[in-house]
Order: C-alpha cells, then sequence, then structure tokens
C-alpha cells in the first residue's frame, strides 16, 4: 500500500515574501506569510523549521515537499527550487514543483484563464480548462482574448479572487501528484534581467536519482 502523501509542506519566494503552508493530514492548514524585499535566502530554512515545531512535526514526518517554481523574480525563484531540492535529498522526501499560475487556478471553476502581471506591460497567461492545462505564454498587454472567468494580478475588473493562499493550494496540488515526479525546476518564460558573465559557466553535475 503506498504511504500517505500527507503532511505536505509547501513554500514559495517567487516576490518580494517567504509563504508557506503545512498541510496536515487531518486537514488542518498551518500558514504563513511574510513581507520580505531581501534575505529569503537566510530565513527560508527557519521559517520552514518554526512551522513544523508549531505542529509538532520534524522533517521525517512530513509525505512531501511542495515548491513554487514562478514565474517570478529570477532569483527568488531560484532559492525555493534549490532549497526544495536539497531539502529533498536530505529528508528522502519527494519535491514537487507547482507553478504560481497552476496555485491561482487551483480550487476555482474551469474552465479560467489566469492573468499574471509579468510588468514592462507584458502578462502571462494560462487557461485551465476542464480536460486540462493549455501551455502558458507571456504576451503583450492589449494583445490577448478576452474570456469570460479569469482570475489574477491583471485580469481586471470581474476577476475572481484566489479560492485559497498559494501555498496552501501548492500543497493540495501536490498531495496527488502521482508519484514519481521530476525534480522541481523554475518555470521561466522570460530570461533573467541580469546579462550572462562572460567568464565560462561551471560544470554541472548531473543530479542524483530523485527520491
Amino acid at each position: 500500500m503506498p504511504p500517505e502523501p500527507l503532511p505536505v509542506l509547501a513554500f514559495d519566494t517567487a516576490g518580494p515574501w517567504i509563504e508557506a503552508c503545512l498541510l496536515l493530514a487531518d486537514g488542518q492548514v498551518l500558514h504563513h506569510l511574510e513581507a520580505m524585499d531581501k534575505g529569503q535566502a537566510e530565513h527560508l530554512l527557519p521559517v520552514l523549521n518554526q512551522l513544523l515545531a508549531k505542529a509538532g512535526l520534524g522533517w521525517s514526518d512530513l509525505g512531501r515537499i511542495a515548491v513554487g517554481t514562478g514565474p517570478g523574480n529570477f532569483t527568488g525563484v531560484r532559492i525555493a527550487v534549490a532549497a526544495a531540492r536539497g531539502l529533498a535529498l536530505a529528508s528522502g522526501r519527494p519535491a514537487i514543483g507547482v507553478s504560481r499560475l497552476e496555485a491561482l487556478a487551483h480550487g476555482l471553476p474551469r474552465p479560467i484563464t489566469v492573468i499574471e502581471d509579468a510588468r514592462r506591460d507584458e502578462v502571462y497567461v494560462q487557461t485551465f480548462a476542464i480536460e486540462g492545462a493549455e501551455p502558458a505564454s507571456l504576451c503583450r498587454m492589449g494583445n490577448i482574448a478576452h474570456p469570460t472567468r479569469v482570475t489574477g494580478s491583471a485580469a481586471g475588473a470581474g476577476a475572481l479572487p484566489p479560492a485559497m493562499p498559494l501555498t496552501r493550494a501548492m500543497a493540495e496540488i501536490a498531495a496527488v501528484r502521482p508519484l514519481p515526479q521530476p525534480r522541481p525546476a523554475p518555470f521561466y518564460l522570460r530570461g533573467a534581467d541580469a546579462a550572462p558573465p562572460a567568464d565560462p559557466p561551471p560544470v554541472i553535475l548531473p543530479d542524483p536519482v530523485a527520491p
């Protein structure tokens, strides 16, 4: 019989915040949201440890780890994804990546189109139908269709609010994903703002086998 996937610990640092959620087997949810312009790398693990301690749990009690993969701030996304991969390797628990767009659509009636602000007069767009999700895209603000049911920060008047905090949505999505899953990776629809270094990149060693 497969192991119970709960509890699930989910976290996200794709913007100026640390958000985390612990979804327990009895349905209880512990949620933490803290505005943070910088310092997520230093504060993320203490926040997660505090959340686990509040529930009287340790890392070995988790069923799965969920992480927000973006789109979002380039550095913030990488912080969360790297942390999830490291924690999965250390704990032996599977880490599952969930995009912000999927989390925004979770729990809302379908079909629904997520329209999320990408700055520079652009938006991230993804439609979630009853039978599944269409590919996500990066569009100019004025070059998108006008679906009847929308959500997201750039969806305008009449947009549905998220059904729940986004890390709770990430935890619920990760709890029912079939295993094995690919290791979490940043979900980018636009390249980084910073120019790449002139020096050749370091050699990246192959990943170990996913837990």
